[in-house]
């Protein structure tokens, strides 16, 4: 039987109008809203996708007892996940029992099971659940107040609530055995707790989290990756890049105009203001782990490449920072490996983690000759290390004193002095260009402190660069790869890095 050309047609047609509805009613990351129960004044949802904000607006009684009224931004998950914003009431408000969160439901049904992880507009900040249809509303009420930070995590059937003001640690409330469908709506919501008034709220830093599953092999799985720029002054994130793959360690280019990744091996340039990636020429290197450093000029381009003449070992080259000629080795065959870190402000040095004698301490290579120079001797882990735009001082992290912790020295491995003081694992301190702040990660406070693993939750903090006490400008999932390389803009404002998700 042969089809007609209008048949083909007609199918096109179908499709396209299918797909143009599905974009028509999809909001940012969710597939739609919905004003559930009774609401007297109908609600609403908006994106601004130039700033990925949204703004909820809704009505509605109260969403508690056996039945809620709200206006709910959703979409639809199965298994586990983290859910995450930042949000705030926009006016003074009426009711000072209004609600915002995020709540998890079988359906959307007004009476539904679920879980709901919410702020008052008196500062109120609990864990709300309905463990039947139509059953009553209980909680667990958390000692934070006014915070505004609300993450929901779902592992099988027991939900963690956490919460924070901005830039502190978060205080968290678990629920367990509460028993949820697989497939549920997830979404963000307000609730004016007054039928007669509409209250609205501003959610940012929105992000809905596939984690990875708990038997997951280290380096043989992984999650996709969130390319993401963060304003500091305010923590405002934007992502630019959404990956299936493993993307790693943004450098930004000292002009501003570009970031430098890598992924399975590979170096690749993103074209900030177009959008578009490219990959970067480094000849033979091209089994390169995400220590991969400019120089302070740009010129030059260090990185960290598994010798397959020495074991897959990894040693340092340079190339230019175009990758048009090939890469030159610094560290010789046979030494044990080195990953790179920094360079020094005058292009002749790098410095470096290295495997030398059994132990992993800090180095800093003449690159013309591969002379090596040692600067700390520790039977305990060194790594990290950073030149100051100066070039007066070396930034680090080490364990040598039970958790990995922020260190600095002179240039010649004098006078090491240690930063951070608290229980968190602290790796990689990077220099902002203006000499005033450190940026690093923090790793939680329950890990090995010598490792620096994949998909935890993580802060992103930074401290005076003379040393006091460091403040959250970042809540991720991500860890290793995130943020192992000097990643400040050059005007010293932002800061590129990469969290993780299923995708």
């Amino acid at each position: 039987m042969k089809t007609s050309k209008l048949y083909y047609v007609l199918l096109s047609f179908m499709i396209f109008a299918i797909n143009d509805v599905k974009a028509q009613n999809q909001i940012g990351i969710f597939d739609n809203n919905s004003d559930i129960g009774d609401c007297r004044l109908k609600g609403f949802s908006e994106y601004s996708a130039e700033n990925q904000t949204y703004k909820i607006g809704g009505s509605g009684t109260n969403m508690w007892f056996g039945k809620d009224d709200f206006q709910y931004l959703w979409t639809t998950v199965q298994g586990d996940f983290i859910l995450r914003a930042e949000v705030k009431f926009l006016g003074k408000g009426v009711d000072p029992h209004r609600k915002v969160g995020w709540i998890v439901k079988n359906n959307l049904d007004a009476n539904s099971k679920h879980v709901n992880a919410t702020t008052h507009g008196d500062g109120l900040t609990t864990l709300q659940y309905r463990e039947e249809v139509g059953g009553e509303t209980r909680e667990e009420i958390s000692t934070d107040t006014f915070p505004d930070v609300i993450q929901l995590e779902r592992i099988g059937n027991n939900y963690i609530m956490s919460t924070a003001r901005f830039g502190e640690e978060f205080t968290s409330v678990e629920l367990k055995d509460m028993e949820l469908d697989n497939s549920v709506y997830i979404g963000i919501y307000s609730c004016s707790h007054n039928p007669e008034v509409m209250e609205t709220a501003e959610y940012r830093n929105v992000r809905i989290i596939r984690p990875v599953d708990p038997d997951y092999t280290p380096y043989r799985d992984y999650l996709g990756s969130n390319l993401e720029i963060m304003d500091v002054s305010s923590g405002h994130r934007e992502i630019i890049y959404r990956s299936a793959h493993s993307i790693q360690a943004p450098n930004w280019t000292p002009d501003g105009t570009k970031l430098i990744y890598n992924s399975k091996g590979h170096l690749y340039n993103y074209e900030i203001s177009f959008n578009t990636i490219s990959p970067l020429n480094t000849g033979f290197a091209v089994n390169n782990n995400n220590d991969h450093v400019l120089t302070f000029d740009g010129t030059l381009l260090g990185i960290s490449n598994h010798n397959p003449d020495d074991g897959r070992t990894s040693a340092l080259y340079y190339l230019p920072a175009k990758g048009d000629s090939l890469p030159k080795m610094v560290t010789k065959t046979g030494v044990g490996a080195s990953y790179l870190h920094g360079w020094s402000p005058d292009n002749k040095k790098m410095v470096f983690t290295g495997n030398r004698n059994g132990a992993y301490d800090i180095y800093a290579v003449d690159i013309d000759s591969g002379k090596e120079h040692q600067l700390t001797n520790q039977t305990t882990l060194d790594d990290g290390p950073e030149y100051s735009p100066d070039g007066e001082f070396i930034f680090f992290n080490s364990t040598r004193t039970g958790k990995m912790k922020l260190w600095r020295m002179k240039a010649d491995g004098e006078d090491q002095k240690q930063l951070t003081f608290d229980e968190y694992n602290d790796w990689f301190p990077h220099i902002s260009p203006d000499k005033k702040w450190i940026a690093f990660i923090s790793f939680p406070k329950d890990i090995d402190p010598a490792d620096h693993p994949f998909y935890k939750h993580c802060l992103l903090r930074i401290m005076p660069y003379e040393g006091g006490t460091p403040k959250v400008v970042a809540y991720i999932y991500g860890g290793q790869g995130s943020i192992n390389v000097p990643s400040w803009s050059p005007d010293s404002k932002k800061i590129a890095f990469v969290t993780n998700t299923k995708l």
